[in-house]
């Protein structure tokens, strides 16, 4: 997973609900060192109305959001690198 263009992320999930092991697997691979850079930042939900929820920030003010109870994780990371391939596209033609 590509992690170098994210700003900020946001991950909401219910421990024991669906999808929680695809929230886990995400903010697990976020690096430590990228937590300094980006702002990171997860609830977790019991028994309340708010929706399960991955959101990304990129860099270039970009924001996906996904819920995680609908992907596997590499489903989920596929979305997410899709658009962090473009901007390394556009960084490397810009040099």
């Amino acid at each position: 997973m590509i992690t170098k263009y994210f700003q900020k992320v946001v991950v909401r999930f219910d421990p024991l609900g669906p999808g929680s092991k695809t929230a886990r697997l995400f903010l697990a691979l976020i690096p430590s060192l990228l937590k300094t850079s980006c702002a990171v930042s997860f609830q977790t939900l019991s028994h309340s109305q708010q929706q399960p929820l991955v959101q990304i920030t990129f860099k270039d003010k970009f924001v996906l959001e996904h819920d995680p109870s609908h992907f596997k994780f590499p489903e989920l990371a596929a979305l997410f690198d899709h658009h962090s391939r473009q901007l390394k596209i556009k960084e490397s033609i810009q040099g």
